[in-house]
């Protein structure tokens, strides 16, 4: 199969199919941190959906389409952590609403959008599935919807139990994210927590190809 992996910079899914035998190529506007250039297209994604593929896998920036910060859509000061804001905000979610249906409009025959909980559910329209990586071998309990097309939803294929951390402040967190916070700087932090467990990657390659 031909696969298109759009917004996957990492590349964990992009080579769980090639060990497959699939013709997969990622698609980022950053370069590939996954080791293989010879697989992916750096560039913008809009344009590759106009041309043959037999399944697309999208990971589309969520940063302005989740739940967790619809405060910051109200009118008030700005931020001095540069955040955006307000009118700002809202423009910058309605671009995020625009890009993710561009997905979900593809004429590509299989298509799988995958995103955390959000705005979509109500904007469009509820996720065909709700996945976390402990169904998947992984300890890290993150919620992640996936909106499908002519795909099977995924079966889990080893449940464990989720991995929480206590911070010095007394509050509780999922592991993975406690440790993503700690890194410097707020792209390292998006990447850690946007990267797809490979458990995850190798049950859609597995379940989907």
């Amino acid at each position: 199969m031909k696969i298109l992996l759009a917004c996957e910079e990492s590349q964990t899914v992009t080579i769980a199919m090639r060990k497959l035998g699939h013709e997969a190529y990622s698609c980022d506007v950053q370069e590939c941190s996954g080791g293989h250039p010879e697989w992916h297209i750096r560039g913008d994604v809009v344009p590759l959906l106009e041309e043959q593929w037999d399944m697309l896998i999208a990971f589309p920036t969520c940063t302005y389409l989740t739940m967790t910060a619809n405060k910051w859509l109200k009118d008030q000061p700005p931020r001095k952590s540069g955040a955006l804001v307000g009118a700002e905000r809202r423009a910058a979610r309605q671009d995020g609403i625009d890009f993710f249906m561009l997905f979900a409009s593809t004429k590509i025959p299989r298509v799988a959008i995958e995103n955390p909980v959000g705005c979509m559910s109500s904007v469009w329209r509820k996720p065909d599935q709700i996945i976390c990586p402990t169904m998947f071998g992984h300890n890290e309990p993150k919620r992640t919807c996936l909106w499908l097309k002519n795909l099977p939803q995924l079966i889990p294929t080893e449940i464990v139990e989720p991995e929480y951390t206590t911070t010095k402040s007394g509050k509780r967190m999922a592991t993975w994210y406690y440790y993503a916070r700690k890194n410097l700087g707020q792209a390292n932090r998006a990447k850690i927590r946007s990267k797809t467990f490979s458990g995850v990657a190798r049950a859609m390659a597995e379940q989907w190809c």
